[in-house]
Formats: structure tokens, C-alpha cells, sequence
């Protein structure tokens, strides 16, 4: 099935979503204690500061300065974004990563080929990133949820469309359902959100049939 109809969030709303949600991550990780920006994030290989990092230079990469960084890492954009987001953390205290995330907060920039619903993707899913390995809760609105949600489905670069391909996706907070097949996969744009951005940690908020179905793909 197709992402069931939502009245899509326009330019302006996302940029203002995006405003908002890395305020609150900022407030957040004031809160956070200093082994807490040493812990694994819930992407592997990286720690919490490294993916603050990482949400720091969100508006600071230019065009140039990727093609510069992807060439030194031997043209594996991944390993760019992991070594330019660890040097940055290692550059900067986790005092000046916030101050740097919040001074740019309402920032409409984004890396070069990005859609204006990355940023909001992206701040939502990493806001988990971090603070679910240091046993903390940062909720996701369903509202800003739902619009990433749709993206990250539909989007080849999460590999979304492949993924569930057989497996009907239904939000439990939100009137939103994508996906295809017989078996479901329910819980809250959240946690969905999570899986979609190929996160195993999400597949424990969700009930039916399609999780088991999504943990065999994910492995």
C-alpha cells in the first residue's frame, strides 16, 4: 500500500519542526552527565558526541567540502561522514557542540543533494541515537514524526521502499500506514521511524506478524 493520505507538512512547517525539535535535543543534552557523551550511540561505531557532532555540521558542509572529504576517504561517502563527524567531536567540547547546535538552530541550510525533510529526519532519528543508550526518553512527536516517517518509507537512500515491500506498516498515534502485504508491523510513528532508518532498536515498540518478518530483513 501507499503511505496513506496526511496533509503534508509544507516547506516553512518542516523548517520550523526542524527549529524545534534540535531546541529540545539541545536542552536535552544539557541534562546529559559527562560519561554519557562517551557512551556507543545507536550507530555503530560511533559514540553520543560523535553523532552530535555529526548534527553540528548539518549546516556548516558545503558541496566542495564533501567532494574533498569523500576523495580522502578513499570516495566511501559513509566513512566521510564518520570521520569528518569524529573529528569534529574531537575538536570541540560537548559544551561547544550544543552551543553550536542551538546557535544554528533555526538554519534552513542542508548538505548539497539533501531533501528539506533530511534535516527533520535526521535530527528525530539521532535525538534516539542518543538518548536511548544512556537510558533516557526524549519523545517524538507524532506530528513531526509522521512527515520524516513518510520520507524515510519512500526514500531509495533508506531503503525503505525494498524493505517493506511485504510488510504493511501501520502507526498506532498518527492515521498513517504504508507498506505492503499481509503481515503487520504496528506501534508509533516513533518507533516505526526507527526501522525505517534501518535502527533494530524500534523493532521492540512494535506488535504483529511483520516484525518478525522486518528482524529477519534487518539482520
Amino acid at each position: 500500500m501507499n503511505p496513506s493520505p496526511n496533509p503534508p507538512l509544507d516547506q516553512r512547517a518542516v523548517a520550523a519542526a526542524v527549529t524545534a525539535e534540535r531546541l529540545a535535543l539541545c536542552d536535552f543534552l544539557d541534562s546529559l552527565a559527562p560519561d554519557d557523551w562517551l557512551r556507543p550511540s545507536l550507530c555503530a561505531g560511533w559514540t553520543v558526541q560523535d553523532v552530535v557532532a555529526h548534527l553540528t555540521l548539518a549546516t556548516r558542509d558545503t558541496t566542495w567540502g564533501m567532494i574533498r572529504e569523500t576523495i580522502k576517504a578513499r570516495g566511501s561517502f559513509d566513512r566521510m561522514t564518520a570521520d569528518t563527524a569524529r573529528a569534529h567531536a574531537r575538536t570541540f567540547a560537548p559544551s561547544e557542540l550544543i552551543r553550536q547546535l542551538r546557535d544554528t538552530a533555526d538554519s534552513t541550510r542542508r548538505a548539497p543533494l539533501s531533501s528539506h525533510l533530511d534535516p527533520l529526519t535526521d535530527i528525530l532519528v539521532h535525538g534516539q541515537d542518543i538518548a536511548r543508550p544512556v537510558g533516557r526518553s526524549h519523545p517524538i512527536s507524532p506530528e513531526h514524526a509522521v512527515p520524516a516517517l513518510s520520507h524515510a518509507v519512500a526514500s531509495h537512500w533508506y531503503g525503505g521502499a525494498k524493505r517493506f515491500r511485504h510488510v504493511a506498516l501501520v502507526a498506532t498515534d498518527a492515521e498513517w500506514s504504508a507498506g505492503g502485504g499481509q503481515d503487520e508491523a504496528r506501534g508509533t510513528a516513533g518507533e516505526l521511524l526507527l526501522v525505517a532508518t534501518g535502527r533494530h532498536a524500534g523493532l521492540a515498540g512494535l506488535t504483529g506478524p511483520g516484525v518478525d518478518v522486518l528482524a529477519a530483513q534487518m539482520r
